[in-house]
C-alpha cells in the first residue's frame, strides 16, 4: 500500500511513522509513505502557503495553489491520482469500518490542514473523502491524520504477523474486545477467570463471545444494534 502526506509539517509526522510497527512494515516494504512537504511549492521568494480569508475573520487560510501543484506532483510520481483524503472537523467520523474500507485501495494521500483551515476551492476540486476523527479540533490535520494511517496500516496484510491480531480487537466486528490476562495467574488476590487456565478451546471462545457481548452491552448500548447485520452468535 502506498501512503502520501501532504503537510508544513513533514518531520512530525515521519517522527512517528519510522516507529514502531509501522516503521518496521516500511522497512519491510510492505507499505510505502512518503510525506510532502506543501511549502516547497509555496508562492513567490518566501514560499508563501497562506493569507487571510475573504470576508473577514481571525487566522490565515491555507492557499489552493500549493496545496494543489503538491497534488500534482504525487500524481506525476504515482502515475495515476490517489484516493485524496481530507482531515477535517466538518468530515465523515472515522471508524474501524473506514479503516477496513481504506486498507483495500492501493494508494491514498492524506491532505493536512492548518491555520484555520484551506480554501474551500481546493477540497472541491481535489479531495474524494473529508474525515474527522471527533467532535473536537485540533491545532493541524497532522495528528488526525496520522491516526487514520495508524488504524488503516495496520488492517493491510502483512502489517501485522497473523490476521487475528485484529479481527478479535475492538469494533472489528461491531464488538468491544473481552478482557485479557497474562501471568501471574494470580496478582495482589485477583485471579485469572478459570476457563482461561482449563485448556478447553470451545469454551474459551465461548467465553471471549460472551464477555465481547457483555462489554458492549455496559459501556456502548449505542453499537449493539450493529451486532445483528453482522450474524453474531454466542
Amino acid at each position: 500500500m502506498i501512503i502520501d502526506v501532504m503537510t508544513l509539517f513533514p518531520e512530525m509526522c515521519e517522527v512517528f511513522l519510522s516507529e514502531s510497527i509501522i516503521g518496521r512494515a516500511r522497512k519491510k516494504g510492505i507499505l510505502t509513505i512518503q510525506c510532502h512537504q506543501i511549502r516547497d511549492f509555496g508562492l513567490g521568494r518566501h514560499k508563501r502557503v497562506d493569507d487571510t480569508p475573504y470576508g473577514g475573520g481571525k487566522g490565515m487560510l491555507m492557499l489552493a495553489e500549493p496545496i494543489y501543484k503538491c497534488f500534482e506532483n504525487i500524481c506525476n510520481i504515482r502515475k495515476t491520482k490517489p484516493l485524496i483524503i481530507y482531515m477535517s472537523p466538518k468530515g465523515k467520523t472515522f471508524n474501524q469500518k473506514i479503516a477496513k474500507d481504506l486498507s483495500h485501495y492501493e494508494n491514498i494521500a492524506v491532505l493536512c490542514g492548518h491555520y484555520e483551515g484551506i480554501d474551500q476551492r481546493i477540497i472541491e476540486e481535489i479531495v474524494d473523502l473529508e474525515i474527522s476523527i471527533g467532535d473536537y479540533v485540533l491545532t493541524g490535520g497532522e495528528i488526525p491524520g496520522l491516526v487514520l494511517i495508524d488504524a488503516v496500516s495496520r488492517l493491510v496484510p502483512g502489517v501485522l504477523s497473523d490476521s487475528i491480531c485484529f479481527e478479535e480487537e475492538s469494533h472489528y466486528k461491531d464488538l468491544l474486545e473481552y478482557p485479557q490476562y497474562t501471568k501471574p495467574n494470580i496478582w495482589r488476590g485477583k485471579s485469572v477467570p478459570a476457563v482461561l487456565l482449563s485448556g478447553h478451546h470451545a469454551n474459551i471462545e465461548k467465553w471471549k463471545k460472551e464477555q465481547s457481548l457483555n462489554e458492549t452491552i455496559k459501556r456502548r448500548p449505542d453499537i449493539i444494534m450493529n451486532i445483528e447485520k453482522n450474524n453474531f452468535q454466542i
